[in-house]
């Protein structure tokens, strides 16, 4: 008796699961599908969505593991891998989505910006295959996208700031639409996570057993907790540009020059692990986060004496490689919390480049009707591409400047920001090596 139950509750459960798999599949099939397709650097990323922002399928091959044995991105090399891997990952996103190649609505691929081989892999593999199956065709911008993932996520209405830090980009910038961007600041230079991962190759992280298979960005958080950022002092960048831009060369090079210091003082050669790498990593990582918070600061207050962002509920969406970062995430909070934004930032695995953040721009973009190309029409992908803007640079600048002088906005609850920041973030005291810092900092 205890059997036949079993065996018909057993039959009621495979009758009900059909019944749901079946509802699921009508409701996916009711919706637009959108695959996305990401090559733009060194992660082969597909991924098959719904217009509701549903991720029916997804793959990802990182190439992680042979850029650090080679000690950077080669071009090449990567080319090479995006070639080898495109076919494989897209088609288990399409098997685990369930989804078959005439059911999809468009297909969004990046097309810009990016290394040129690695944007040529993906652009050349999705234009083949909207031509084979006649799809419509949507050109994404990788930093829009990167923009626009915390939608995916929770209703986050226009108009908001938005600050992109990654291994290859950093900028400010005003999200008014899908296609509508207010540049604010950009990195003069390198961006922070090439910054970041060049200091961790001149100390030869790798060689750290806690740093041998994670990129030099993560080693620097890694180390950093248990540095001591007072160790040594850089200069903050670009003090006396009053802009919303970023540089990143002229730290490194502060820090190269320290590190060559310590290597003659403890008599040996580059390439070995020097006994004070924990509190270079410390000062290295505070200072890019320094510089990142005090133009996110200044790129603030230059939307509220504009009036860019709405009173109720102003946001700052940070996305990008970097903005996995624990560190830099709680002093970006210390500073919307003294200026009353509201901080989103999308789980880590939505902050690095992924087919799901491409699917996503191409649904926003499929709604509204807006950058979509029929199979037929010619691309081409532009490595170098900045983010739209209705102003030039020379009048953002100076309005900047006429909006936010030099001294307007830096007293902050009786000191200048970057004495906020210090007090929030108080350097380990004498001997502890970092243990004691602020609850959940380096979490």
């Amino acid at each position: 008796m205890f059997a036949f139950k079993a065996s018909a509750q057993q039959g009621t459960h495979m009758f009900r699961a059909k019944i749901l798999s079946k509802c699921a599949f009508r409701r996916k099939m009711s919706s637009r599908l959108v695959l996305g397709i990401e090559t733009s650097c060194d992660e082969t990323g597909a991924a098959v969505m719904d217009e509701t922002g549903l991720i029916l399928g997804e793959s990802l091959h990182s190439q992680k593991e042979v850029h650090l044995k080679t000690g950077g991105i080669i071009p090449t090399v990567a080319q090479r891998l995006h070639r080898e891997n495109i076919g494989r990952i897209v088609q288990e996103a399409m098997e685990r989505s369930g989804v078959t190649q005439s059911q999809l609505s468009a297909v969004a691929t990046t097309v810009k910006p990016g290394l040129a081989l690695s944007l040529g892999i993906g652009l050349d593999f999705s234009l083949n295959f909207v031509k084979l199956h006649q799809k419509p065709f949507i050109p994404i911008h990788h930093m829009e996208a990167h923009a626009l993932t915390v939608r995916m996520l929770q209703p986050v209405v226009f108009p908001f700031l938005v600050l992109l830090v990654s291994g290859g980009h950093s900028l400010l910038a005003l999200a008014r639409g899908i296609d509508d961007f207010l540049l604010l600041g950009q990195t003069l230079d390198e961006a922070p996570g090439d910054t970041m991962d060049k200091v961790a190759r001149r100390l030869s992280l790798i060689k750290h057993p806690k740093c041998s298979m994670i990129s030099g960005g993560q080693a620097i958080e890694i180390l950093a907790r248990d540095g001591n950022r007072l160790k040594f002092l850089f200069k903050p960048p670009m003090g006396a540009h009053y802009d919303c831009n970023f540089s990143f060369a002229g730290l490194r090079n502060q820090v190269t020059m320290s590190i060559q210091k310590k290597e003659e003082e403890e008599g040996v050669e580059q390439g070995t692990l020097l006994s004070c790498v924990n509190d270079i990593a410390a000062a290295t990582q505070h200072a890019v986060a320094s510089h990142i918070a005090k133009r996110t600061h200044r790129a603030i207050l230059f939307c509220k004496a504009k009036d860019l962002l709405p009173s109720c509920n102003p946001t700052l969406v940070v996305s990008g490689g970097v903005a996995s970062n624990q560190y830099i995430r709680k002093i970006l909070k210390i500073v919307t919390d003294t200026t009353g934004l509201h901080l989103l930032c999308p789980p880590s695995k939505f902050c690095t480049d992924n087919g799901v953040m491409i699917a996503w721009n191409g649904v926003e973009r499929l709604r509204e009707g807006k950058g979509i190309l029929s199979h037929t029409e010619e691309v081409n992908y532009e490595p170098k591409q900045r983010t739209h803007e209705d102003l030039p640079d020379r009048q953002v600048r100076q309005a900047q400047r006429d909006e936010v002088p030099e001294d307007f906005g830096v007293e902050v609850e009786g000191g200048q920001l970057h004495d906020v920041v210090a007090l929030a973030v108080p350097p380990p005291p004498v001997g502890s090596r970092g243990q004691h810092v602020v609850q959940g900092l380096h979490g």
